[in-house]
């Protein structure tokens, strides 16, 4: 059985990458992992030209990886929140499945997960929650396909700023909005997902959900009574 895998974050072996690929890796199963930066992937355009054909007529690398969505047995969309939201390369890659749902519901029945990185802190009502923000987008869009959600990891991701070379001056700094006044590049640095035990650790369980969903619904079809059975051609 195999496990699709799709991070949204633009950044070369990305916290939202790693945290992904250790998710897949912890299933134990056959996977496959896709960065959406390395493709073409327009947003839906609402034309409903994939209603009798349940493929896009947008001639760019979103059919590709529908197709890769419609063979797998479960799969795992992974993003980021800018403005504590989901990012437009994972939303639009989510837009460009909507073929699959004509007529025949390809991903109905399938496991599927949510990795999040997110640089506002949870808990926080003065902030945003963009981490559930982000994790909603994939689960509802799964839970309205028909797929069976088994959960989501959120991680921490390193604010942008931190990287940019005015974080500490800058008055519209995300430093000092996220983490106060005091705050410095110095004090804050990079928020590595293998430093955070708690992702690390429901990086693992989440695999293990998604092969144990998975070894499920093999078994139920194995058990499934053959309608042929028993029938003389």
């Amino acid at each position: 059985m195999k496990v699709f895998g799709v991070s949204g974050s633009p950044i070369q072996d990305s916290n939202t990458d790693r945290a992904l690929k250790a998710v897949l890796a912890a299933t134990g199963m056959e996977t496959e992992f896709i960065k959406l930066s390395d493709h073409v992937v327009a947003p839906c355009s609402a034309c409903l030209g994939c209603v009798k054909t349940n493929r896009c007529v947008i001639q760019d690398d979103g059919n590709m990886l529908a197709d890769k969505a419609k063979r797998a047995d479960a799969l795992v969309i992974a993003g980021f929140t800018p403005y504590s939201t989901l990012d437009s390369r994972t939303k639009a890659f989510i837009e460009r499945l909507y073929p699959l749902r004509h007529n025949h519901g390809y991903m109905a029945g399938k496991p599927g997960a949510a990795v999040i990185t997110s640089c506002m802190s949870e808990g926080n009502p003065q902030l945003p929650p963009a981490a559930d923000m982000g994790v909603n987008a994939i689960q509802f869009y799964m839970m309205e396909e028909g797929m069976r959600f088994v959960g989501a990891l959120k991680i921490e991701g390193t604010v942008p700023c931190i990287r940019c070379g005015f974080g500490d001056t800058c008055k519209m700094s995300g430093i000092k909005m996220l983490y106060g006044q005091a705050a410095s590049i110095g004090s804050m640095g990079v928020r590595s997902f293998e430093h955070q035990p708690i992702a690390l650790s429901g990086a693992r369980e989440l695999g293990q959900k998604l092969a144990d969903a998975l070894i499920a619904l093999q078994t139920m079809k194995e058990l499934r009574p053959n309608p042929t059975a028993g029938v003389t051609p």
